[in-house]
């Protein structure tokens, strides 16, 4: 049996980026069951990659109740509905096998990582106080809206959390000339990293200017068939679960990328415990974690995952694995 529904989670604070706000998280939680056996599974249908909730529930009821990860691949194309479904076959898996999905998948017991905090996109002086407000965090994560004032943004986080590492996230807001500009003064203000500073299929520039300051793709980086696109104008790709259609592909991905002579960050949606539990294995030996979706929540799954001075925890039998 298969089965799909709505939840939503609130935000502790309004979330913003440089294509919107939201207050709340709107995901999708896939249940299979068999033989008195279920599993567990979500995902953030994402509108940039033209999904709503509706269009991914629909391609997720679709599917034979006794689908396998095998024909799941073939079946469904990476995106969100993919995710769920493999990631609660993987689960189910699990619990029929009476193992944990890190030994099914033949991976070493994973332990924390430090993940990224990400900070809102507002003014200078209101990113400033959320700076100031989590600087006790070793890694923050900056959303930027593009132009002069990014600087101005940059220099605010800086200032709120002078020790903190930064890494920023155009979300492809910028153009090329924007980030020969931006980029030797973010690297002054101690930046590490610029997550896709062009606009995804139209990042040829990256190739031609000089990257001083590393880049990440993020949008222009789905699937293994993603990575050939990438060769000479990134430096990292950023793996999310959403993106790549769930664990099976995402392992793919990272061996793949990592072989080709990228360095790997593991991102998220913003989504709870659940839709973070399987990106917990993925991000062992990551360059850069950044899975602080359900520190930016109000309300979380009923066993969530642990973050502390650690990092974020790989997830308890009680809510994945």
């Amino acid at each position: 049996m298969l089965k799909v529904s709505s939840d939503v989670f609130a935000l502790a604070e309004v979330f913003t980026i440089s294509r919107g706000s939201r207050t709340e998280a709107r995901v999708l939680t896939v249940k299979v069951t068999r033989g008195g056996v279920t599993g567990w599974g979500e995902c953030v249908p994402y509108a940039r990659y033209g999904e709503t909730l509706e269009s991914v529930s629909d391609q997720i009821t679709a599917l034979p109740s006794d689908i396998t990860r095998a024909d799941l691949q073939a079946g469904l194309p990476a995106g969100a509905a993919r995710n769920a479904v493999d990631c609660a076959l993987w689960d189910l898996e699990a619990k029929t096998a009476g193992q944990r999905v890190w030994q099914l998948a033949g991976l070493p017991e994973p332990g924390p990582t430090i993940t990224a905090y990400t900070l809102s996109l507002d003014t200078p002086d209101k990113m400033r106080a959320q700076a100031a407000k989590h600087a006790h965090r070793p890694l923050l994560k900056t959303k930027l809206g593009g132009g002069e004032e990014d600087v101005a943004r940059i220099e605010a986080v800086r200032a709120g959390a002078p020790q903190a590492r930064i890494i920023v996230d155009a979300n492809e807001g910028w153009s090329a000339d924007l980030y020969q500009t931006l980029a030797p003064v973010l690297l002054r203000l101690g930046v590490e990293m610029v997550e896709q500073p062009l606009p995804a299929g139209a990042d040829e520039a990256l190739a031609e200017v000089e990257r001083v300051l590393p880049v990440c793709a993020d949008e222009s980086c789905h699937d293994r068939a993603s990575l050939a696109g990438l060769a000479g104008k990134y430096d990292m790709v950023n793996i999310k679960l959403d993106k790549t259609g769930g664990l099976t592909e995402a392992l793919a991905l990272r061996r793949d990328a990592m072989a080709a002579g990228f360095d790997v960050m593991v991102g998220c949606m913003v989504g709870s415990s659940l839709a973070m539990a399987p990106a917990t294995l993925l991000a062992q030996g990551a360059a850069v974690v950044d899975l602080d979706g359900p520190l930016l929540l109000a309300e979380d799954r009923a066993e969530p995952l642990i973050f502390d001075s650690a990092g974020v925890h790989p997830p308890k039998p009680g809510l994945w694995g």
